[in-house]
């Protein structure tokens, strides 16, 4: 596939200031039949404790049929918004109208509960200094959140519910209102001032919303769920804005690109041009890169295909070995993807059982995936002289790593590759690592000057011969001794099994008889999560500071 161009950090310049966020929407008709339950509930409390206080001072309300009809009708009221929210018939959009409505109706019943036997001046000693709706003109827009112009208008009319039931309960009741000067200034030194307080509390509320939705958003993607975090940086869920394609997003966060802002510059162009190589990869066996480039606060981010299934580091840890038929139709894959590799000249650097992903592709089962390139190199390409720090173990899992890349040579080709090839290999076989060590750098020691046990020594099946010998030959200290390319594994892994092979057939048995537990987010940093919870969607990358041998060695 081709690269894509560089695509910066875009915020929304279209966004209407008429409707809210996706997520502030839906997460406003979430709250709002609560509101409503919480209304109707607050308010019969309310009543019940003034007729009690009443009660003991001796005092009872006049009209007290009207006012049981005005609390009848305000608990009504909030037990049916509560049912009418609840209903997966109404969109959201019409539950933010009902809201609107909710809020201007729920201050009218506060109002003529609050008024309607009128607002002497003598009760004002009685009577709160403010009135109670304006609690609720102010509150409403941080729990249910709307647009600020509607807030606006709403909040207008519900501060008018005051003076509406003083002049309602005056023109039925029959009395005078007298001063009105008075009671104006009243309310609008209370009522109306919360209305227009309301306007900038929701248009505080509208701009985290909108804020919160552009950083969610990447290029032509929008980031859905976290589903993954390493030393370098997180992933996310994420579909196309357009295309509604699923994705993986993996942002590299802005300090570990470099102490300066020069070296921080020259790693992403470092991470541009391996995005761009990686990209041009054509072979069905590599993890598709989509998009990539940089925020706006510095973060480097790849895009890339999202994938079902489950790492080969997740399956010997859930269902152990793997019998040699199988590994050999699935590493005949991953040669697939490194022959392709090699050929263009370039190295990966980190192949490991966590960076390969077995998934279900289409109608294809068993499919694989090599994931994150992040470490890729040219062939030939001068690294550092000096053996590697335990910091500098970052740059690939030590279980995995070949011994010129261990002792830091300066010429390292695809034969580095074919190494770490034959750990995975055994790896599968056997269940464990070619050589266990209590820290990184025993292992990295052993990788150097050990010789390997044979497979065959500790894997419950019986590995043929041809296949022993390929392995054995892939991690031959010196590559020279190493077979020269991935096309000629390729070929002697097809040799190396006789009799009934692993097939399509009986891996589409194999996935239909566990899906869709067999799950797992995949991860490339070289360590499983901890959690083993099955995971419908997987993402294909994180990065290389979780290797569990790099873990032992810095806590030993």
């Amino acid at each position: 596939m081709n690269a894509l161009p560089i695509t910066q950090w875009r915020r929304a310049s279209n966004a209407s200031s008429t409707t809210l966020p996706p997520e502030l929407e839906a997460e406003a008709a979430r709250r709002l039949p609560w509101v409503g339950l919480l209304f109707a509930v607050s308010y019969l409390l309310n009543r019940i404790g003034q007729h009690l206080v009443m009660g003991l001072t001796g005092a009872a309300p006049p009209g007290h049929a009207i006012q049981i009809a005005f609390d009848i009708g305000a608990v009504a009221l909030g037990v049916a918004v509560f049912f009418l929210a609840f209903s997966r018939r109404i969109s959201a959009p019409h539950k933010l109208q009902l809201a609107l409505g909710f809020e201007v109706a729920a201050a009218c019943a506060i109002a003529l509960t609050e008024f309607w036997h009128g607002f002497p001046i003598e009760f004002v000693s009685i009577s709160p200094l403010v009135p109670a709706e304006c609690a609720w003109i102010i509150a409403f827009p941080l729990i249910v959140p709307n647009t600020p112009r509607r807030i606006l208008v709403t909040s207008l009319l519900a501060a008018s519910a005051g003076p509406a039931a003083l002049a309602l309960s005056a023109a039925i009741n029959g009395y005078a209102i007298e001063r009105p000067w008075l009671y104006a200034a009243y309310f609008l030194s209370t009522s109306y001032v919360s209305a227009l307080f309301a306007y900038p509390v929701s248009r505080i509320v509208y701009r985290v919303g909108r804020r919160l939705k552009h950083a969610r958003e990447i290029g032509s993607y929008e980031m859905l769920d976290r589903i993954g975090e390493g030393g370098m940086g997180q992933v996310f869920q994420a579909r196309h804005r357009l295309l509604a394609r699923p994705a993986a997003i993996k942002l590299i966060r802005t300090e570990l690109l470099g102490p300066s802002a020069g070296v921080r510059s020259d790693t992403v162009r470092r991470f541009e041009r391996e995005a761009q190589e990686t990209a041009k990869l054509g072979s069905v066996h590599t993890i598709d890169v989509y998009d990539y480039g940089v925020t706006e606060d510095g973060d480097f981010y790849y895009v890339m295909e999202l994938l079902n299934g489950i790492s080969l580091e997740r399956y010997v840890k859930q269902f152990g070995p793997m019998p040699p038929s199988r590994v050999v139709y699935l590493l005949r894959q991953v040669c697939h993807s490194l022959g392709e590799a090699h050929d263009r000249g370039l190295i990966h650097r980190d192949i490991k059982p966590a960076n390969i992903f077995m998934c279900r592709l289409g109608p294809d089962d068993d499919f694989v995936k090599v994931l994150d390139f992040g470490l890729v190199k040219h062939f030939g390409e001068q690294v550092s002289g000096t053996l590697p720090t335990i910091e500098e173990l970052t740059a690939g899992t030590p279980a995995f790593m070949a011994p010129e890349i261990a002792l830091n040579e300066n010429r390292v080709d695809g034969r580095a590759d074919i190494y770490a090839l034959g750990c995975v290999a055994y790896y599968l076989l056997t269940g464990e690592t070619v050589f266990p060590g209590e820290s990184a750098m025993a292992v990295l020691a052993a990788h150097v000057k050990d010789t390997p046990v044979p497979p065959s020594l500790r894997s419950p099946f019986t590995i043929p011969p041809g296949l022993e010998a390929l392995i054995l030959e892939c991690l031959a200290k010196d590559k020279g001794s190493r077979p020269r390319s991935a096309n000629l594994v390729a070929s002697r892994l097809a040799s190396s099994i006789s009799g009934e092979n692993w097939n399509a057939n009986a891996a589409r048995l194999w996935w239909q008889a566990r899906q869709p537990g067999v799950m797992e987010p995949s991860d490339a940093a070289g360590s499983e999560a901890d959690t083993p919870a099955p995971l419908k969607r997987c993402w294909p990358c994180l990065d290389h500071q979780k290797a569990p041998e790099l873990h032992a060695s810095r806590s030993a």
